[in-house]
């Protein structure tokens, strides 16, 4: 996505603000006029009346409680080193009751959907008989697992955890940019940094009535608990971890902690008759649900891959038993394939009769001969991801890409087309951020976290990632992005 042209448009004076332009992408804080929008109106005033040392000195605060929390993440394959502290902007995303009301409804409609979806593939394929679906395009998912086929999960709830990343459009609307359905991550962070802001700016967060998120970790256990196999009103929940070398290990021990249970891998746990048990101090303690953080393959050497030593040995044949539950279910990742996320809004109007709320960027789809040929003379002017990838990892920017690189996504298309999708390279909504003692834009998405249980449950906010290298469209942190707080107001 190219670097959005200075529209002309003035901004307010407020000596921060010297800097700031507005270009093609939609500005979270300042309307078309340039002037502030009225639900940001109050920041943009605190923000004029503020010394750039104050908020030097507060992002120091923000650094520092970070630091000492151990907030990180890993980047893997730099010479620099892998751990990281996660980069923090220190002003807020403030969205509207109005728009997250819509959100929300459209969220809860989607992970219906596609909860509907795994269930019917898995069982009995009417989206597939009907062609709503292409059946090949399912059955040749890496995530698909033919190990699930008939195998019915606790409330027929496959996906009980869900991270959906939206992108607001230049129209000022929301777009669903994809599904993160197999091990979300990110949470710990979007309540990490609410907590930071409580500390920047606490008097400015009770001034605007900003909806609460501290319940996060109450509503994950409530929803886990539903999931407990029947005859197990009391359940053992426990989280599985791969590891303290794992990217995400701060925030499986963070959400461990907050949930009050047990963070285990898989040499914590064993299978008899069935049954998982975890190791105690005080003997043996059966297992009911497994939030897991370990991907399909790991799980279990005797199901899946056997080179593995993350996994818990029996665990599957336990699992098909009805001994044991799993957030999320085994196999979900078939419904987050990008490929596969073309058809959502298809599968919205084939189980629930309903036209979407939130709409799907235009996607191609590579293994169609036409639009493969398309995308292949337009490589310049596309984003292609691979269908599997994540964290900003198999994706090519062809406004930001050499022609080497170019080369290099054609001959990948040409010989795997099905591993591939292309989208429009979309102008992502700009947010002011904090840098380098100024105040700029910044390009933005938004990650909501969705809890499917016996209700749906999101939390009102979620993860804002920030793209913070100027002109950037990639936000992932493993690729220099960072995060903000994001406040929805009352």
């Amino acid at each position: 996505m190219p670097t959005a042209e200075p529209s002309g448009m003035s901004i307010p004076r407020a000596p921060l603000f010297d800097d700031y332009s507005l270009g093609r992408a939609y500005d979270e804080m300042f309307g078309a006029a340039g002037q502030p929008r009225a639900h940001y109106a109050a920041l943009f005033e605190q923000l004029g009346t503020l010394p750039v040392t104050e908020l030097q000195r507060r992002q120091q605060v923000a650094d520092r409680a970070f630091l000492h929390q151990g907030i990180t993440f890993t980047v893997y394959g730099d010479s620099r080193g892998t751990e990281r502290i996660f980069p923090y902007d220190l002003l807020p995303r403030i969205i509207t009751s109005a728009e997250w009301e819509q959100l929300e409804r459209g969220l809860t409609q989607r992970i219906t959907a596609l909860n509907l979806f795994l269930r019917d593939i898995y069982h009995d394929g009417r989206i597939l008989r009907a062609g709503v679906v292409p059946r090949e395009l399912v059955f040749s998912c890496p995530h698909y697992r033919r190990e699930m086929r008939g195998l019915r999960v606790a409330g027929d709830c496959y996906v009980s955890v869900a991270g959906t990343d939206l992108v607001r459009l230049a129209d000022g609307q929301f777009a669903v940019l994809e599904d993160n359905l197999r091990v979300p991550s990110g949470v710990s962070y979007m309540l990490a940094n609410r907590a930071v802001m409580k500390r920047t700016f606490s008097r400015l967060l009770a001034r605007y009535s900003v909806r609460p998120i501290d319940h996060y970790a109450q509503a994950l256990l409530r929803t886990l608990r539903d999931l407990s196999p029947q005859g197990r009103p009391h359940p053992t929940v426990v989280l599985l971890t791969p590891g303290v070398f794992n990217s995400a290990y701060f925030e499986h021990a963070f959400l461990a902690r907050q949930m009050g249970i047990e963070l285990v891998e898989g040499r914590d746990l064993f299978v008899h008759d069935n049954v998982v048990y975890m190791r105690t101090t005080s003997g043996a303690q059966r297992v009911d649900v497994i939030y897991r953080r370990v991907d399909d393959d790991f799980v279990d050497p005797l199901a899946f891959r056997a080179d593995s030593q993350l996994g818990v040995t029996g665990l599957f044949n336990a699992y098909r038993a009805g001994n044991v539950s799993l957030g999320n279910a085994i196999g979900t990742g078939v419904a987050d394939d990008k490929a596969v996320y073309a058809y959502v809004p298809a599968m919205i109007k084939f189980y629930l009769d309903e036209d979407p709320i939130l709409r799907n960027v235009e996607t191609y789809l590579l293994d169609d001969a036409v639009q493969r040929d398309h995308v292949l003379q337009h490589l310049d002017q596309l984003v292609v991801k691979a269908v599997g990838e994540s964290g900003g990892y198999g994706m090519l920017i062809g406004p930001h890409s050499t022609a080497e690189q170019r080369a290099q996504f054609r001959d990948c298309i040409i010989a795997n087309p099905r591993n591939y999708i292309a989208q429009p390279t979309l102008d992502l909504s700009c947010a002011p951020c904090f840098i380098d003692d100024r105040i700029e834009p910044r390009h933005i998405d938004l990650r909501p976290y969705i809890l499917a249980g016996q209700q749906t449950v999101i939390v009102p906010g979620g993860l804002t990632r920030v793209a913070l290298r100027r002109g950037s469209l990639v936000v992932n942190s493993s690729q220099g992005g960072g995060s903000k707080d994001t406040w929805v107001l009352e």
